[in-house]
């Protein structure tokens, strides 16, 4: 039996939930210009772990208290709405706020934010 495994945030732990496949690749972590990380910030993210539990987005790292977003949120605050470049790909993407940009910021040593890719994007990872 083949289990398959997604990942909900780009470069953080996988998730093996049925649900999982619906939120693949919908949260970056990107840097204070809009870039997906890389170098060690991106190697850091690999310590988070990552599950859904009833509607959230559980997330974990050593160290740091969990953090839970709501899994299905309607996107209709504009001002929270920017774009961010993954490699050649500009996308639309929904920022999810101080709290999230301070945890991550304690994971990877470096300014971040955490976004979520806006549901009538068009991006392919």
């Amino acid at each position: 039996m083949t289990i398959d495994v997604f990942y909900p945030v780009a470069g953080c732990g996988a998730c093996e939930h049925h649900l999982a496949s619906d939120y693949h690749y919908r949260w970056l972590v990107v840097d204070a210009s809009g870039c997906a990380l890389g170098g060690r910030a991106e190697l850091a993210l690999q310590s988070v772990s990552v599950e859904i539990r009833m509607g959230y987005l559980v997330l974990r790292a050593p160290g740091m208290l969990r953090m839970d977003l709501p899994l299905d949120v309607i996107e209709d605050d504009d001002s929270v709405r920017r774009t961010v470049s993954v490699g050649a790909q500009k996308v639309d993407v929904v920022d999810e706020g101080d709290v999230a940009a301070v945890w991550f910021g304690h994971v990877t040593d470096t300014p971040c934010r955490l976004v979520k890719v806006h549901p009538d994007a068009d991006f392919r990872p």
